[in-house]
C-alpha cells in the first residue's frame, strides 16, 4: 500500500480510536505532503513522500534538542512521541556496518583497487 494511502487509513483509525497525538501528527504530515505537492505542482511518488517524512522527522529532532536546552521536558516528550509516530513510516536505516559491507561488496564486484579506479 502506498505510504500516502497508509497515512490516510491510519488517520481514520486514529480518529476512530480517539488517539489525539497520532491523529494530530499524521494530519500534520499529510498537510506537509500536500503543501509539497502544491509547491512542485505534481503528486509525490513514494520517494517524495519519504523525503517529506524524513524532513518532518528531522524537524522533530531539532525541536527536541532545542527544548532540552530550554529544560522543557513536557515539550521534549511530546516531540519524541511525534518522532516515534513518524519514524514508523520511514524505511529502516542501514547501520554503519551494513553500509561498509555494501561498499566492500561493490568494490570487490567492480574490481576496483583504489581511488584511481573510480571511473570504472
Amino acid at each position: 500500500m502506498p505510504l500516502k494511502e497508509q497515512l490516510s487509513d491510519d488517520l481514520k483509525n486514529a480518529m476512530r480510536q480517539g488517539d489525539a497525538l497520532r491523529r494530530t501528527t499524521i494530519r500534520f504530515v499529510l498537510s506537509a505532503i500536500h503543501n509539497d505537492e502544491i509547491a512542485r505542482q505534481k503528486d509525490l511518488d513514494e520517494d517524495g513522500v519519504i523525503q517529506v517524512l524524513t524532513k518532518q522527522a528531522q524537524q522533530r529532532r531539532d525541536s527536541i534538542e532545542a527544548f532540552q536546552d530550554a529544560n522543557r521536558q513536557d515539550l521534549v516528550d511530546k516531540e519524541q512521541a511525534e518522532l516515534e509516530i513518524i519514524a514508523a513510516y520511514l524505511p529502516e536505516r542501514m547501520t554503519e556496518d551494513e553500509v561498509r559491507e555494501v561498499v566492500r561488496q561493490v568494490l570487490s564486484d567492480s574490481g576496483a583497487s583504489g581511488p584511481q579506479d573510480m571511473s570504472k
